[in-house]
């Protein structure tokens, strides 16, 4: 008897990977804010941090629905990897650009967080056009 095994496709597995990684640090680092942070920056800092923990909560549980589209076998014409790597590069831009402006106070880092919400907003486009246009 012959039996074949079933391999996921490598993107699947990077996009699935990366989300899971992406949604234990952000309970990591909002747990970390609320009890390490806490008396040590302000009420707004600290805000600013939550931020960048709830954008990378999302973003992670965006990836999840990526991987799994990418286990359908369906690619959409790519645009469903271009979703996941925009989500990528949105949450190492903008949370990771929020946690290093609250923990160094460098001002001019807020400059990146935008291009972050632009890579969000891009991921998300490109995964409805993948879906609606599969």
């Amino acid at each position: 008897m012959n039996v074949t095994t079933w391999t996921p496709p490598l993107s699947a597995v990077w996009f699935l990977s990366v989300g899971a990684i992406f949604g234990f640090l952000a309970v990591a680092l909002g747990a970390f804010a609320a009890h390490a942070l806490r008396k040590r920056l302000s009420a707004e800092q600290i805000t600013v941090f939550q931020t960048g923990v709830q954008y990378q909560m999302y973003h992670a549980l965006g990836l999840l629905v990526v991987g799994s589209l990418r286990l359908t076998g369906m690619s959409f014409s790519g645009y469903i990897d271009f979703a996941g790597w925009a989500f990528i590069i949105g949450v190492i831009l903008f949370s990771g650009s929020l946690y290093a402006l609250t923990l160094s106070a460098i001002r001019r880092l807020g400059a990146i967080t935008p291009l972050g919400g632009v890579a969000f907003l891009l991921g998300w486009a490109s995964l409805v056009i993948g879906v609606i246009f599969r």
